[in-house]
């Protein structure tokens, strides 16, 4: 394989770079200057730098941003500061959403105040998963997928078709997977349902299937190079070529594919999980107010959404925003529809007994 050189400074400046220039935020202007700040929980290049500097100048609110990288931690987080949180957005998958409600860490959205809550796409701002107890939650803003991601220098479109290659010893040691993540990925390999759902009321069989799986994973340990926790160390790991195939989430491994890093991505065949990402207010929120005008103007246009997209690599939500994106930009961010037809989506039902099972079977496999 010929070795590829990448500039890490320009990689991770590129996605950014490329959303300089946005439409005239006209929305903005609507909105008073009323000062003060917000305080935001995210993940990388969700709020694009370009947006930030315009809605600093336009409002007077000034936008602190502290980047999470596990939904699990900044659960833990919020719930340590409750009832008077520091955060006043944070961002929640829509699949951990009980979670976060039944512990009272989250406020109902008022979507009456976000006069551009209509720019979403109704297949996911009106889902059934987007309403709980008769509230919305968050404002759907980005989709993903796990997906397994591969060096196509060196491995091969075929093999990428099935999770068996990120376990084969062919490439021992040039592998890496998001723990957690891989458990539901292992059940449902293994035929089982990853989200639990089908043994609520089973919990002594929910229980073996996550042994099951917490034994494949502890046999397959000595194949994997590392455990990883964000987007930006498995990024790393594939362009240091430390690692050639992997499981990850489809907004980093769109990100080195715009770069022109030799990444391919698939959906195999065994299937995979996709996912919403929505920005929430916290219950209590120190400045509610700022908050939906954070909101409403980062909803306000559809090269909005494609800014987010072109940043983070994840797919935006928003209606049209794949008309601001180039032909390699639609590209990394679609799959062919036999792919498509593997994904189930993350469902919420059974997370309490899930997580009670599979979280600590992550620190087992890690300790073993």
């Amino acid at each position: 394989m010929s070795r590829l050189t990448l500039n890490r400074r320009r990689f991770l400046g590129t996605a950014a770079a490329g959303t300089a220039v946005l439409a005239s935020p006209a929305y903005l202007r609507k909105a008073y200057a009323q000062g003060g700040e917000v305080n935001i929980w995210t993940y990388t290049n969700f709020v694009p730098d370009s947006f930030k500097e315009q809605f600093e100048a336009e409002t007077g609110i000034k936008v602190n941003i502290r980047l999470v990288d596990d939904q699990g931690k900044q659960f833990n987080l919020l719930a340590a500061e409750a009832p008077n949180p520091t955060v006043d957005i944070l961002t929640v998958a829509g699949h951990r959403f009980l979670q976060f409600i039944d512990s009272e860490l989250l406020a109902p959205l008022d979507t009456d105040r976000l006069a551009n809550w209509g720019n979403i796409n109704p297949a996911f701002s009106e889902s059934d998963w987007a309403t709980i107890a008769g509230n919305k939650w968050g404002a759907p803003i980005l989709s993903g997928m796990e997906v397994m991601s591969y060096n196509t220098e060196v491995v091969s479109e075929e093999e990428a078709q099935t999770w068996d290659t990120l376990f084969s010893d062919k490439y021992s040691k040039q592998t890496a997977y998001i723990i957690q993540d891989m458990m539901s990925i292992i059940m449902l390999k293994m035929g089982y349902d990853g989200n639990m759902v089908a043994y609520m009321d089973d919990p002594d069989k929910a229980a073996a299937i996550v042994e099951e799986a917490k034994a494949y994973l502890i046999e397959k340990k000595p194949l994997v190079r590392k455990y990883y926790d964000s987007g930006a160390e498995v990024q790393q790991m594939f362009v240091n070529q430390d690692i050639v195939v992997a499981h990850s989430w489809n907004g980093p491994a769109a990100a080195l594919i715009n770069d022109g890093f030799p990444l391919g991505m698939s959906i195999p065949k065994e299937g995979s999980y996709g996912f919403v990402y929505t920005y929430n207010i916290a219950n209590n929120a120190p400045n509610a107010d700022n908050a939906y005008t954070f909101l409403n103007a980062i909803l306000g246009s559809p090269e909005i959404g494609a800014a987010m997209t072109k940043a983070s690599g994840f797919i935006s939500t928003y209606k049209g925003a794949d008309q601001y994106l180039t032909d390699l930009e639609k590209k990394s961010t679609s799959f062919p529809e036999e792919q498509l037809a593997n994904l189930q989506f993350f469902r919420a039902e059974a997370n309490e007994m899930k997580y009670g099972l599979v979280d600590p079977a992550v620190e087992e496999i890690k300790a073993a």
